[in-house]
């Protein structure tokens, strides 16, 4: 059975000191509310259908949060790669059956914190709640730049636009989950590969 990764708490910790400053001392408090988990490449950590009781902060690898429409057809939102956060926050919050899926896309490590404990830390220690709204920053921004900034650029830049965010990702994700996430089709993603 592969191990987590020894460094997982260590990211986690520079994550706070960057998002929402916290001593080495209130840190070791919140530890034993993390777990760490592992998932094989292409696992679930969540299915379309299921209710999302967790939040995931990624310590290695990473996964997607997808949609299959009707039609088969795959939708990509987000990729979360180390040092993020994801999860299905509508779910979460909601307590409603998700609309999308989770899924590794690499072997994956992850600090897996439940909801009601993560809304519990949120309501008592303010570095949480800190991290909580920067999550819901994140989420309402990057929402808002796929509707109103990626929709409307022609495929290539909305390709250039993804290289600037993510530069390694033509290396570590599949074209199909790539071109999923832009919207266009894996023959037109191989096309545009060529022009950059």
């Amino acid at each position: 059975m592969p191990k987590t990764n020894p460094g997982a708490f260590d990211q986690l910790f520079a994550y706070f000191s960057k998002t929402a400053p916290i001593s080495r001392p209130e840190f070791e408090q919140l530890i034993p509310y993390f777990e760490p988990v592992f998932f094989p490449k292409y696992s679930y950590l969540l299915r379309q259908g299921e209710i999302c009781n967790s939040i995931y902060f990624v310590s290695q690898g990473s996964f997607r949060i997808y949609h299959i429409h009707e039609n088969g057809q795959e939708l990509t939102r987000y990729f979360a790669f180390a040092n993020k956060f994801g999860t299905n926050l509508t779910s979460m919050i909601e307590g409603s059956p998700s609309v999308e899926n989770l899924q590794a896309i690499e072997p994956l490590d992850v600090l897996e914190v439940k909801k009601q404990v993560f809304f519990e830390l949120v309501e008592r220690i303010p570095q949480v709640n800190k991290i909580y709204l920067n999550i819901l920053q994140n989420a309402y921004i990057t929402s808002q730049k796929r509707i109103y900034d990626l929709q409307g650029m022609p495929a290539l830049d909305r390709l250039r636009w993804l290289l600037e965010q993510y530069p390694l990702i033509l290396s570590r994700i599949p074209s199909r989950m790539i071109a999923s996430y832009l919207g266009i089709t894996p023959y037109t993603l191989s096309r545009l590969k060529s022009e950059i």
